[in-house]
C-alpha cells in the first residue's frame, strides 16, 4: 500500500493512532492553492527509469502496492503459475491526467498533434492500471479495472472473491488505486459544486462529522490485497489478515450525487445477511464520510437505522486523516482498521472539533484512539458517485 501517511501497513496504523494527517499544500494547474493527500513511495523500487515514464501515476502506484503485497503475502512468487492469477484494481476514472497533460503540451505547440504522445492510448485505456501491473510482474491470467466510483476499492476486493469462488483464478490481486490528485479538473469540479474543501489549516482541512465541514480533500493513493481462497491460504500457512465473508453492492437510481440513505441502509443490512450476522455482532464500522455536508449526515442516517440499539459498535473515519483518495479510499480504508484484530484499538476520526447533530452516531470514536478489547468483525462502507454503493465485512481469522 501507499498512502499520505505511510508506505506500509505497520506505519500508516501507526499514523492513524497518532493522529497524523497526511493533508498537505497543494497547488494544481488552473485551479491555484489547495489540499491534497500526496503519497511519497519509491516508484522506481519495482519499475526502470524507462517503464515509470512511458507509464502513468496510477499504474506506478498499482505496480508499488501490488509488488510490495506479494512480497508480504509470502507466496512463493518464483514457482507459482501466473496464469491462475487474477488482478482486479477499483478505480474511480482514469485516463483524465494524461489526456489534461496531452493536451496542455500540445497548446505549448500550436495544437500541432505531431506532439501529441504516442504513449497516449495505452495510458489511457479502461484497463489500465491493471494491465501495468500484469505487464509488470508476467502475469498472464485475467487482468481488468473495476470501474465503480468510489466505491472501487471494496469492488474490487468483491471482484476477486467472486472470480476465486467461480475458479477463474487461483490467486486474485485486487484493491483499489488513485492518481485523482494530479487531474485539475477534479479539484475543479468538486469547487464548483461546492464540495472542495478550503478552509483552515492542511492537516485539519479534512473533517467528516465535524459541523463546520466544507467538503472533499483529494488524494492519490493505493492498497492492494493478496486474496485466496482459505483453504489455499491455510495450505501454505499463509499469515492472514482477515476473512471476507460478506458484501454487497447495489445502486440508488435517484441522483447523480446525492446519496441515498435508504439504498446506504439497505446495503449494509445485504452484507450482513449474506454474512449471516446481526448488527450488534460489528465491532468497527469504516465509515466512507467525506466531509461534504450532506453526504456524511445521508450515511449517518442510514448507520442510525441499521444499528439502532446496538451499543457494542464503534465507528470511525480514516478521511479524515489522509483525504479522499477515491478508487483506493475504501481498499486504504479497509487496511486501516485490520490490525484491530490483533490490538483491539479502534483508531479514532480526527479533526472533530464540534460533532454535528446530524453525524452523532453512538459508538462515534473521535479524535483519541479507544481500547474496544476483542474484535471479530469489521464492516467497511465505500460508496460513489452515481449512486453506487458497497460494503464488505472482514472476520477476525481464527484458525
Amino acid at each position: 500500500m501507499t498512502a499520505p501517511n505511510g508506505n506500509d501497513l505497520a506505519t500508516y496504523r501507526q499514523s492513524l493512532l497518532d493522529g497524523r494527517s497526511g493533508v498537505s499544500d497543494y497547488e494544481i494547474r488552473y485551479v491555484g492553492k489547495t489540499y491534497a493527500g500526496i503519497c511519497d513511495f519509491d516508484a522506481k523500487k519495482h519499475q526502470s527509469k524507462k517503464d515509470v515514464r512511458r507509464g502513468t501515476r496510477a499504474g506506478s502506484v498499482g505496480i508499488y502496492c501490488a509488488n510490495e503485497a506479494i512480497l508480504n503475502s509470502g507466496v512463493d512468487w518464483e514457482n507459482t503459475d501466473r496464469s491462475r492469477i487474477g488482478v482486479y484494481i477499483g478505480v474511480t476514472e482514469h485516463g483524465n491526467v494524461e489526456t489534461e497533460n496531452e493536451v496542455y503540451e500540445l497548446s505549448q505547440f500550436n495544437y500541432d498533434t505531431k506532439f501529441w504522445s504516442h504513449h497516449h492510448n495505452p495510458r489511457t485505456v479502461a484497463n489500465n492500471p491493471a494491465g501495468e501491473i500484469a505487464l509488470n510482474m508476467k502475469i498472464t491470467g485475467p487482468h481488468y479495472t473495476i470501474g465503480a466510483a468510489c466505491a472501487a476499492g471494496n469492488a474490487g476486493l468483491i471482484q476477486g472473491a467472486q472470480m476465486l469462488q467461480l475458479g477463474e483464478c487461483d490467486l486474485a490481486i485486487t484493491g483499489g488505486v488513485s492518481e485523482s490528485i494530479h487531474t485539475f479538473g477534479i479539484f475543479a469540479s468538486f469547487a464548483s459544486q461546492g464540495a472542495l474543501a478550503s478552509q483552515g489549516e492542511a492537516e485539519k482541512a479534512s473533517r467528516p462529522f465535524d459541523i463546520n465541514r466544507d467538503g472533499i480533500v483529494v488524494a492519490e493513493g493505493g492498497c492492494v490485497f493478496v486474496l485466496e481462497r482459505l483453504s489455499d491460504a491455510k495450505k501454505r500457512d499463509a499469515a492472514i489478515l482477515g476473512e471476507l465473508v460478506g458484501y454487497a453492492i447495489n445502486t440508488d437510481a435517484t441522483d447523480f450525487v446525492l446519496p441515498n440513505p435508504e439504498r446506504q441502509a439497505q446495503c449494509v443490512s445485504l452484507a450482513l445477511k449474506k454474512a449471516g450476522l446481526a448488527p450488534e455482532q460489528i465491532d468497527i464500522v469504516s465509515t466512507h464520510a467525506t466531509g461534504t455536508d450532506l453526504g456524511d449526515a445521508q450515511e449517518c442516517k442510514a448507520l442510525r437505522e441499521v444499528f439502532a440499539g446496538t451499543t457494542t459498535t464503534h465507528f470511525n473515519n480514516t478521511k479524515s486523516y489522509i483525504g479522499h483518495a477515491m478508487g483506493a479510499a475504501g481498499a486504504l480504508e479497509l487496511a486501516g482498521n485490520l490490525k484491530a484484530f490483533q490490538d483491539g484499538v479502534c483508531h479514532p476520526t480526527i479533526n472533530v472539533d464540534e460533532l454535528d447533530p446530524e453525524c452523532a452516531l453512538p459508538g462515534l470514536v473521535i479524535n483519541e484512539p479507544k481500547e474496544i478489547g476483542k474484535t471479530d468483525y469489521i464492516l467497511n462502507n465505500s460508496f460513489g458517485m452515481l449512486g453506487i454503493n458497497s460494503v464488505a465485512v472482514i472476520k477476525r481469522f481464527t484458525g
